[in-house]
C-alpha cells in the first residue's frame, strides 16, 4: 500500500546517481541542501534536513526556507571526518496551518471562537516539550483560547510571532515524509588545498654520476620547504625489473648501467613492500618521512599496481597474471607504446580476493610501518573502479586521513566515476586547456555543474609523462602563466619541479609530448642550488596561496569580461567571503598586453575597489566598472587582495 502521508519530495540535491555515491566536502565546510518539497492543496508544508555523523546515535536537524515554487533551501557544516548522512523531511503542519487560517479570518472580522479552542489543542500537544517559561505561556494562551471573557486577548496571542516560534520550534510532523538517506563523506583540508613537488629520488644526488639516496632527499627538504610546497611525491621507491628493463629514451634493451623505470616495479631485491637497495632501507626512508613531516612537508608514495617480469608475485602468485597461449605473459600496451618491462595485474583472476587482499596490504604497510598518508595512484583508470571504491573505503575505516590522488587522463566518465569511488583528488585536462575560451569552459565545468561535489581537482603544468607542446617552446613568460594559472584557478597544484623550473623542454620528436632523455629512464644530477625568476616568483605565489584563503578553494570563481582574448581575468572569494582576490594574467607569452576588465558587479556590488597586488606591493582604485591594465613577458599577471 502507498503511505498515508500527502507531502511529495522530490529533486533533493545534492545527490550523486541517485545516492549510489557521497558527495565530498571538508571539515568546516557547509553542505547546501535544496529539495521540492509540496503538497496537495493549500495547507502549510513544513521541512528539515536532518543529518548525522556515522558515529552519532541522534540526528541533528535544521529547517529548510522556501524559495519560491514550492523549492526549499538549508545547510548545515560538516564538523568531523568521515561519513555523514543526511536527509531531507516534511510534514503538512496542521499548528501553522491553523495560525494562518485563523488570522485571515480575523483580518476578515470573522468569529473566531470554534477555532481558537482548536489551537488550545494544538498547545496541548506540545507541552510536554516546552522549556517551562514556555509552558507557562502556552497555558496562559490556552487560558485565553478556552475562556470566551478574553476574546480580545485570545485574538492577539493567536496571531503573535512568539506563538509562531513555538509551533516552529515544536513541529508534531503528524504524517511526514522522508527521502531517501544521503551521504556526504569529510576529508581534512589537505584534500582540498594542497601544493605538491615532484621530484625523482634517485636524481637528489649533489655528486655528478652517483645515485641519489634517501639521505640526499632529506638535504634538499629545506629547499622544498622554502618554495612553499606541502607535499612531496616521488616515482616508485621500489626495486626495478632487471629484465625487460628500459633503457635511455624508453630503448626496449637496456645498456650496462642504465636505471630503467621506477615503475617497472620487482626484482630480485623485492617487490611492493620493498624499497630500491640504491636509494636505502625502510628505515632511512622512515626518516625521511619523519624529518619531512617536522618540515610541514608530507610524502606522497606511487601506488603503481603493475608488476616487472621479475617481480616475486610472478613466481608465487602467476594466476595474478595474464598468460598467452605460448606461455609468455601479457606485458603492458596502450597501442602503439609498449611496455615490455610491466606486466599488469590481471584483475580478472578467479583469484582475485587474495589479489585484492594483498594489494590492500601492501598499502596499509606503508601506511602503518612508514606513516604515509597521501598516495599518488598510478593509472587507476586500467583498473576496475569497483576495487577502487572497496580498497578507499577499507583504508578510510581505520585511516580517514589517508588521500588518494588519480593519475588518469583519460576519458572524462572514467575520470569521474574514479573520483566518484573516493579518489581524493584527480588529475586534469588543464595541462592542455591553453586559450582563454578552452579554461574558462573548463573551469565552468569543474565548478558549476555536478562536478563540484565530487571531483576535486589538482592542476599540474608538466609530468615526467606530458612535456606540453605550450612548455616546448623554453619561454619563460609561458612557464610563469602555466604556473600562475595552475596556482590561482585550482586550489590543488603539482609541479615535476626541476624539469620545470630550468625550463627543460626539448620533446622526443616533433609533435610528441614527451621529454627527450626523459627522467623516467635515467638519473640526473640538478643543481640544486640555483635560483632564478621561476624559483621565486613560484616561491612567492606558493606563499600567497597559504594568505589567501580564496586561494585554497577551487569552486567559488566568477570570471570576469575583458576586451581581450589574450587576456583573463577572474575573481575569486572564500566560503565566508572575508577574503577576495581578483587575478588578471596575459596568455601571449611573446609581447606586452593592454586590456580593460570589467569588474563583476553581481558578485562585488557597484563600490569602488582598493586591490593591492600581492606579487609587487602596488595597490591601485578602481572606481569605474571597466579598469585598464598592461601586462608584460617579464611579468604577466596580476594578483589583487581586494581590500573592503
Amino acid at each position: 500500500m502507498q503511505n498515508q502521508t500527502r507531502i511529495i519530495i522530490e529533486n533533493v540535491m545534492p545527490q550523486l546517481d541517485g545516492g549510489a555515491f557521497a558527495v565530498k566536502r571538508i571539515t568546516g565546510q557547509k553542505v547546501t541542501v535544496t529539495a521540492d518539497v509540496f503538497a496537495d492543496g493549500h495547507d502549510v508544508v513544513e521541512c528539515c534536513v536532518k543529518y548525522r555523523h556515522e558515529k552519532d546515535k541522534n540526528w541533528q536537524e535544521v529547517r529548510m526556507e522556501q524559495e519560491g515554487n514550492d523549492s526549499w533551501t538549508a545547510e548545515f557544516t560538516v564538523e568531523k571526518q568521515g561519513y555523514y548522512t543526511y536527509l531531507v523531511e516534511g510534514w503538512v503542519d496542521y499548528a501553522l496551518n491553523w495560525q494562518h487560517g485563523t488570522e485571515r479570518k480575523i483580518h476578515d472580522s470573522q468569529h473566531v471562537k470554534s477555532e481558537l479552542l482548536e489551537g488550545a489543542e494544538y498547545i496541548k500537544d506540545i507541552l510536554k516539550s516546552a522549556t517551562a517559561t514556555e509552558k507557562a505561556y502556552l497555558k496562559k494562551v490556552s487560558a485565553h483560547f478556552t475562556n470566551a471573557t478574553d476574546y480580545n486577548q485570545a485574538v492577539n496571542e493567536a496571531t503573535s510571532l512568539e506563538l509562531t516560534g513555538i509551533f516552529k520550534k515544536y513541529p508534531t510532523k503528524f504524517l511526514s515524509n522522508q527521502s531517501i538517506e544521503l551521504k556526504v563523506y569529510v576529508d581534512r583540508k589537505k584534500a582540498l588545498f594542497s601544493t605538491w613537488y615532484e621530484f625523482f629520488p634517485r636524481s637528489a644526488s649533489a655528486e655528478k654520476g652517483k645515485h641519489g639516496t634517501f639521505k640526499d632527499c632529506e638535504q634538499l627538504l629545506p629547499r622544498v620547504a622554502e618554495m612553499g610546497f606541502d607535499t612531496l611525491y616521488f616515482p616508485p621507491i621500489h626495486p626495478i625489473g632487471e629484465v625487460n628493463r628500459k633503457g635511455k629514451n624508453n630503448a626496449t634493451e637496456a645498456q650496462p648501467g642504465d636505471v630503467g623505470s621506477p615503475w617497472g616495479i620487482g626484482s630480485q631485491y623485492g617487490g611492493h613492500k620493498s624499497t630500491h637497495p640504491e636509494l636505502g632501507s625502510i628505515e632511512d626512508f622512515k626518516s625521511l618521512v619523519k624529518k619531512a613531516k617536522e618540515m610541514g612537508i608530507e610524502i606522497a608514495m606511487d601506488y603503481a599496481l603493475q608488476a616487472a617480469p621479475d617481480h616475486p608475485y610472478v613466481k608465487e602468485f602467476p594466476q595474478w597474471f595474464k598468460w598467452r597461449p605460448d606461455g609468455t605473459v601479457q606485458y603492458a600496451e596502450n597501442p602503439p607504446k609498449k611496455y615490455q618491462d610491466i606486466q599488469p595485474i590481471y584483475f580478472e583472476s578467479s583469484d582475485w580476493k587474495n589479489l585484492w587482499k594483498e594489494l590492500l596490504d601492501v598499502a596499509l604497510f606503508w601506511i602503518e610501518e612508514c606513516d604515509i598518508r597521501v598516495f599518488r595512484v598510478d593509472n587507476p583508470h586500467t583498473k576496475p573502479f569497483y576495487f577502487w571504491g572497496w580498497l578507499i573505503a577499507e583504508i578510510k575505516k581505520k585511516h580517514p586521513d589517508v588521500l588518494f590522488l588519480a593519475e588518469a587522463f583519460t576519458r572524462p566518465k572514467i575520470m569521474n566515476e574514479l573520483a566518484k569511488q573516493g579518489f581524493s583528488q584527480s588529475y586534469t585536462y588543464f595541462t592542455w586547456r591553453d586559450t582563454k575560451a578552452e579554461i574558462t569552459q573548463y573551469l565552468e565545468e569543474l565548478t558549476q555543474t555536478e562536478q563540484k561535489e565530487f571531483y576535486r581537482p589538482n592542476f599540474w603544468p608538466n609530468t615526467p609523462d606530458i612535456n606540453p607542446f605550450s612548455l616546448q617552446s623554453g619561454k619563460e613568460s609561458v612557464h610563469l602563466q602555466k604556473y600562475f594559472l595552475a596556482a590561482t584557478l585550482s586550489s590543488s597544484i603539482g609541479l615535476y619541479g626541476p624539469v620545470f623550473e630550468y625550463m627543460v623542454c626539448e620533446p622526443m620528436a616533433p609533435g610528441k609530448e614527451e621529454y627527450l632523455n626523459s627522467e623516467k629512464y635515467e638519473y640526473y644530477c640538478w643543481d640544486w642550488t640555483v635560483k632564478n625568476k621561476l624559483t621565486m616568483l613560484i616561491t612567492r605565489l606558493n606563499r600567497i596561496r597559504r594568505e589567501q584563503e580564496s586561494l585554497q578553494q577551487t569552486n567559488n570563481i566568477v570570471f570576469c569580461d575583458t576586451n581581450n582574448e589574450q587576456v583573463m581575468a577572474y575573481y575569486k572569494f572564500d566560503d565566508a567571503k572575508q577574503n577576495e582576490t581578483l587575478m588578471v594574467v596575459s596568455l601571449d607569452g611573446d609581447n606586452p598586453v593592454q586590456a580593460m576588465v570589467r569588474i563583476p558587479i553581481a558578485a562585488l556590488g557597484n563600490n569602488p575597489l582598493n586591490i593591492i597586488d600581492q606579487i609587487t606591493g602596488n595597490s591601485y582604485y578602481w572606481d569605474k566598472e571597466w579598469n585598464f591594465v598592461e601586462l608584460t613577458p617579464a611579468l604577466p599577471f596580476h594578483l589583487f587582495k581586494i581590500q573592503r
